[in-house]
C-alpha cells in the first residue's frame, strides 16, 4: 500500500491520517510546527512515527499530505529538496497546485485533495469524512491515486482545474459557513421574543434536518417550500412589516434571499406569473 506522511497535524491532517490508516494505508511520518502535535498525531496512527524536519518528513514516504494553514502551503513546498518520482499534495479548497510548483520545478508530482466536509474538532473531523466528496486537482498518475484514496475513504471524488477551485470554494462557503449565518440570525429572531438560542436551536433542528432531507432526496426546486414558493403575498408583507420594525438588518437580507427565491418558486412551476411578479416587487419596494 502507498506509503503517505503529512506535513501539519491539525485538525484535516489529524483526520485524513487516522482515517488514511484505518483504511490501510502506510501513515509512515508526520511533520509539524511543534514537535509535541506531530507526537500527537503519530500516537494515534499505528505505524507513524514523528519526525523533527519537513525534509525527513518528505524523505520516508511517497506521497505527502501538506496539511499547514493555506498561507504557509507554498512556503513549506519551497523548504524541502523534492526527488522525481516524489508527489507532493495539499488539502486547500481555494488554492490550485501552482501553490505547489516549488515542489513541480524539482520533479515531483503535486496534486491537491480537499475533502468538502465540515470539520468544528478532530473528533467531528473523523466522524464526518466518510461519505465526503473530495476535489481532486492532479495529472497521471497522481491523479488516479487521489480518485482511489477517496473511494478507499468511502468517499467520492470530483475533478476539477485550477481555475475552478475559486468558485469551488465559494460555493462551500456559501452552503456551509452562511448556513450558520442564516440560523444565527433566525435565532436571533426568537430571543426578541424571549426564547434563548438554545432553545431556538433545539426547536428549528427537526426544521432544519428536514429541509436538508428534502434537498437530498427530493431535490431543487421542488424541494422548496413557504409563502414564496405557493405565492402568498400577503404573508411576505406580514413578514416584511414585521422585520422592518424589529430587525431591519435582517429585513434587507430577506428581502435579498426572497428576490433570489422568486425564480426558484417559479421553476418549481407552484407560484403564477402575477404573484412572482407581486412577490418581486413588493420586496423591491421595500428596499428602497
Amino acid at each position: 500500500m502507498l506509503k503517505v506522511g503529512f506535513i501539519g497535524a491539525g485538525t484535516v491532517g489529524t483526520a485524513l491520517a487516522i482515517r488514511l490508516g484505518a483504511s490501510g494505508y502506510d501513515v509512515a511520518a508526520v511533520a509539524s510546527r511543534t514537535f509535541a502535535s506531530a507526537e500527537k498525531l503519530a500516537k494515534a496512527v499505528p505505524g507513524c512515527r514523528a519526525v523533527k524536519s519537513l525534509q525527513e518528513a518528505a524523505d520516508a514516504v511517497e506521497l505527502v499530505f501538506i496539511t499547514t494553514p493555506d498561507g504557509a502551503i507554498g512556503q513549506v513546498a519551497g523548504q524541502i529538496i523534492w526527488h522525481p518520482g516524489s508527489s507532493a499534495t495539499h488539502c486547500s479548497g481555494a488554492d490550485s497546485t501552482e501553490v505547489l510548483e516549488p515542489a513541480r520545478s524539482l520533479g515531483a508530482q503535486v496534486g491537491a485533495f480537499h475533502p468538502l466536509q465540515t470539520f468544528a474538532s478532530v473528533q467531528q473531523a473523523i466522524d464526518n469524512l466518510p461519505g465526503s466528496t473530495f476535489a481532486v486537482e492532479a495529472v497521471e498518475p497522481l491523479r488516479s491515486i487521489l480518485k482511489k484514496m477517496a473511494l478507499d475513504l468511502n468517499g467520492y471524488s470530483i475533478e476539477l482545474k485550477a481555475s475552478d477551485k475559486v468558485l469551488y470554494h465559494a460555493s462551500a462557503v456559501i452552503a456551509c459557513n452562511y448556513f450558520v449565518t442564516l440560523v444565527k440570525l433566525s435565532t436571533d429572531l426568537w430571543q426578541t421574543f424571549g426564547v434563548p438560542r438554545k432553545d431556538a436551536v433545539r426547536a428549528l433542528m427537526p426544521l432544519l434536518k428536514g429541509t436538508l432531507n428534502n434537498i437530498e432526496n427530493v431535490g431543487i426546486p421542488n424541494c422548496l417550500t413557504g409563502p414564496i414558493a405557493r405565492g402568498d403575498i400577503g404573508t411576505v408583507r406580514k413578514h416584511l412589516a414585521a422585520l422592518d420594525k424589529s430587525a431591519p438588518s435582517v429585513a434587507k437580507i430577506y428581502r435579498e434571499l426572497g428576490l433570489e427565491t422568486v425564480p426558484i418558486s417559479i421553476d418549481k412551476g407552484k407560484i403564477g406569473d402575477s404573484a412572482a411578479a407581486g412577490i418581486t416587487e413588493l420586496m423591491k419596494e421595500a428596499a428602497r
